[in-house]
C-alpha cells in the first residue's frame, strides 16, 4: 500500500511540474521549415491551394461557406480530429496564408506558404505562427513532439505526392 501511494505521489508531481513548465513556456510560437521539390512553383502550388485530398494523413475534406469573402474548409485526420480552415491570402504561384478558424482548439494561428522558383525546381517554405492554449499541450508541443512536427509531416506528403523522398530543412 505504502508503494501504491508512493508511486501515486512521484505522479502527481510529474504532472504538476508538466503543467508548471508549460504554463512558463509562451503562447506564441514562430517555425519556419522548407525543402526543395523538383517541380515548377506552378505545379506545386496548384496541388497546394486546392483541397488537400491528396494528402494521406487527411481523412476527408468539407468545402463551407465562405467568411469575409475567404475560402472555408473542415478537414478531419485519420485520428478523428478536425479542424476548420480560412484561406486569408493568395497570390498564385507563390503565396498562400490559411488561419485556423476555430475558436474552440486549444490550439491556433496561420500558416504561410512560399514557393520560390530556383535551380532544379522550387523552394517550398512553410512558416507556422501558431499559439497553444493550453499549458499541458504547450509543453508536449515544445518537447515531445515538436514545434515543426506537422510541418515536417506535411513537408514530406508533399515530396511523396511529386514522388520525390524529401529532408525538410530549417
Amino acid at each position: 500500500m505504502k508503494w501504491l501511494i508512493m508511486v501515486g505521489a512521484v505522479l502527481a508531481v510529474a504532472v504538476a511540474a508538466v503543467v508548471i513548465i508549460g504554463a512558463l513556456l509562451p503562447k506564441r510560437h514562430v517555425v519556419s521549415r522548407g525543402t526543395l521539390i523538383h517541380q515548377s512553383p506552378e505545379a506545386v502550388f496548384a496541388l497546394i491551394s486546392g483541397p488537400p485530398t491528396w494528402r494521406p494523413s487527411v481523412k476527408s475534406v468539407a468545402e463551407l461557406p465562405a467568411r469575409n469573402g475567404h475560402v472555408c474548409w473542415s478537414e478531419e485526420d485519420k485520428r478523428g480530429q478536425k479542424v476548420t480552415y480560412e484561406r486569408v491570402e493568395l497570390e498564385p504561384p507563390r503565396t498562400m496564408i490559411t488561419r485556423i478558424a476555430d475558436p474552440d482548439l486549444p490550439f491556433g494561428g496561420t500558416w504561410k506558404y512560399d514557393v520560390e522558383e530556383v535551380e532544379g525546381g522550387s523552394r517550398v517554405t512553410i512558416t507556422e505562427d501558431g499559439e497553444v492554449y493550453n499549458p499541458l499541450f504547450r509543453f508536449v508541443s515544445k518537447f515531445i513532439m515538436g514545434h515543426s512536427a506537422t510541418i515536417d509531416g506535411y513537408l514530406k506528403e508533399l515530396g511523396n505526392k511529386f514522388g520525390e523522398e524529401i529532408k525538410p530543412e530549417a
